[in-house]
């Protein structure tokens, strides 16, 4: 199978693209006192690479030689965003369609087996270029936390490890944070495929199944219908819901999407008007407003638990010194 390149953004940015949440929401993650030296350090004591081992020993490495037609079209991507590295590709045998890219150190992406059997090329080189683009982004720092302080609430980890911790409230924060990071990898996959519809038409099918007869212009009707929805009721019960999930509604996803487009921003970036790595503008006022918005939120998050930001820090900071042997016993194991 040969490697079509419809266009490749030579030396793209992530800025170019991104959402000015995502932008803002890790930035102000960034700006939380402590709470990167937190997940440094849980990275650091090598449950990410436990994690990896976890993943990688149940899945099938692709490339040339193992399900070549995939791996194709997960290199167009790559080459797509002028990507300087290939982060190496795995599918598991899963029955949920859905893929994901871990590895704060080392990225792979993880695609399970049901998208590859039951979707068409279009449709899982959208899902590819949607994982791409975390890499790309430097998602997968907060996106590895995340999956690592799941797994300790559930017991999959010591969670020894983490007594004494807000963790219930640092996942809000991080999964606030996520929701707003797959908005921007949805503009990267429209980027890759060179039509904005073909990722929407992969939400539908993710929200709906791989079903014959699916209309794509009523589920189009049916993200105007939900975006315009009028009961303020709804809408508090929808956020709620929302605040558990890893990723936007679908339909909330589509909409964004076509706003994008319609901005003009899809059009510029495919004329070549975009910001090169190393060229990205300074920050505006707006964003910086944003992150403020965003680090206020976090902090409210963590101080539900922490009474408050200044507790929170000490609390934080007795956690870090009690770990800092740990991590250098196993941190020379690394």
């Amino acid at each position: 199978m040969a490697i079509e390149l419809t266009q490749r953004y030579e030396q793209i940015s992530s800025k170019a693209y991104e959402h000015p949440a995502d932008r803002a929401a890790t930035s102000a993650l960034r700006s939380v006192p402590l709470l990167d030296k937190v997940i440094k350090r849980l990275t650091d004591l090598g449950y990410e690479r436990h994690l990896r081992q976890v993943l990688m020993g149940n899945a099938v490495k692709l490339g040339n030689d193992q399900l070549p037609d995939t791996w194709h079209l997960y290199q167009r991507c790559i080459e797509c965003l002028d990507m300087e590295t290939t982060p190496p590709l795995y599918v598991t045998n899963t029955p949920e369609v859905n893929a994901m890219t871990i590895g704060a150190r080392t990225p792979i992406v993880l695609v399970h087996s049901s998208l590859v059997s039951s979707y068409d090329d279009a449709e899982i080189q959208s899902v590819l270029a949607h994982e791409a683009s975390h890499v790309l982004s430097e998602h997968v720092y907060y996106t590895t936390a995340l999956v690592l302080l799941i797994q300790f609430l559930r017991g999959a980890l010591p969670r020894s490890l983490v007594l004494g911790l807000p963790v219930r409230a640092m996942i809000l924060a991080l999964l606030e944070w996520r929701r707003a990071a797959e908005l921007s990898a949805d503009r990267a996959s429209a980027l890759v495929m060179g039509d904005p519809l073909e990722p929407c038409r992969m939400l539908m099918r993710l929200a709906g199944g791989a079903l014959e007869g699916m209309s794509f212009e009523a589920f189009m009707r049916q993200c105007t219908e939900y975006q315009d929805e009028e009961d303020i009721f709804s809408r508090q019960a929808r956020f709620r819901i929302e605040l558990s999930m890893t990723h936007p509604f679908a339909v909330r996803r589509v909409r964004e999407l076509i706003s994008w487009v319609q901005s003009g921003d899809f059009d510029r970036i495919k004329s070549g008007e975009y910001p090169r790595r190393g060229h990205e503008p300074p920050p505006s006022a707006e964003f910086n407003a944003a992150v403020i918005h965003y680090r206020e939120r976090f902090q409210r998050f963590l101080g539900r638990t922490a009474d408050d930001v200044q507790r929170l820090g000490q609390q934080l900071s007795d956690w870090l010194n009690r770990r800092s042997g740990t991590a250098d016993d196993q941190g020379d194991d690394d």
